[in-house]
């Protein structure tokens, strides 16, 4: 049998592989897209410009009225408010601790007869909310510090001195803050405590603060001391010691702050009088009244002082003269 050539046969039929075709995106209906969006069933938030904003914490703190002591009446019911005060000032809600804090004001400046006998639980809750974050609590805090002392007088004769050391750290430390308001605000109360406490008890609680760490609260101490210092006389001084005095006020002399230099110089200048005073009632002639007390006021600084800080006394008594 004859063979076939080969150029006579018949190419394979090879199948083509199919073309792909391109797929086109049909876009679904508006109405399936915002059905099928995540949090599509929530509400959505109004921007309506005409709608009233809501209420918030700062908008409620700037509605607390800061009361001045004239302005405060007398409470309508006063026993009761006493008997309630303590745990109305622990309350969580500050807006009814501002209240609190408000009766407490009326009832020291219009009652403070029902106000001796609860006085060390009232002041321990106030120390409380003189540390809250709140500014209006703390300025009211503070504020109800200032007419406690103005109303009550020596608060060391009613509370104890666990209780006046908790507040009186409060206060220099309120004093010292950044913030003007709470500042000046601590200041005055720390004004009210050195005029209406005795001088001689409250410079001793001051006394371990002239080595405070922080340069502010060191401030804020020595002016409280040189408030009390301008208040003792001789015998006050004496009783504390003139040398332990001129101590504390040759080691702020040398304070990094101006403001406590500055009142170092107001406690030489208050105890350098109170001396003299002392000399001239002796009733020594005044021709020679003069160089006896200089001569005595530096002895008593030589003898208290190392030589350096004797000199600075010595200078600042004799230009305050």
């Amino acid at each position: 049998m004859a063979l076939r050539a080969l150029d006579n046969t018949m190419p394979a039929v090879v199948e083509e592989r199919p073309k792909k075709v391109a797929k086109v995106a049909v876009p679904a209906p508006a109405a399936a897209v915002k059905a099928a969006s995540p949090g599509s069933g929530k509400k959505k938030k109004k921007n309506d410009e005409n709608s009233a904003p809501r209420a918030t914490a700062a908008a409620g703190e700037q509605a607390v009225e800061y009361i001045p002591s004239a302005e405060l009446e007398a409470a309508a019911h006063p026993k009761a408010k006493a008997a309630g005060l303590v745990a109305e000032l622990d309350s969580k809600d500050w807006i009814r601790a501002c209240e609190a804090l408000n009766d407490a004001r009326r009832l020291a400046i219009h009652h403070s007869a029902l106000l001796n006998p609860i006085l060390e639980k009232v002041m321990l809750a106030i120390v409380k909310t003189m540390k809250n974050p709140r500014s209006a609590v703390l300025k009211t805090s503070i504020m109800a510090c200032t007419d406690i002392f103005n109303s009550c007088g020596n608060l060391l004769s009613s509370v104890s001195d666990d209780a006046f050391d908790k507040l009186l750290l409060q206060l220099l430390l309120k004093a010292s803050q950044d913030k003007r308001f709470v500042c000046e605000e601590a200041e005055k109360a720390m004004r009210a405590m050195a005029a209406s406490m005795p001088p001689l008890p409250l410079l001793k609680k001051l006394k371990a603060y002239v080595h405070h760490a922080n340069l502010r609260v060191r401030a804020k101490a020595a002016v409280a001391i040189s408030h009390c210092a301008a208040r003792m006389d001789i015998e006050a001084m004496k009783e504390f010691g003139m040398s332990a005095l001129l101590q504390v006020a040759a080691e702020l002399l040398n304070d990094r702050l101006p403001e406590a230099r500055e009142a170092a110089r107001s406690v030489v200048g208050s105890m350098h009088g109170a001396f003299a005073k002392e000399a001239a009632a002796r009733g020594e002639e005044e021709e020679e009244d003069a160089p006896t007390v200089a001569a005595s006021w530096e002895s008593l600084c030589s003898l208290s002082l190392p030589p350096i800080s004797a000199q600075a006394v010595v200078k600042i008594a004799s230009s305050s003269q």
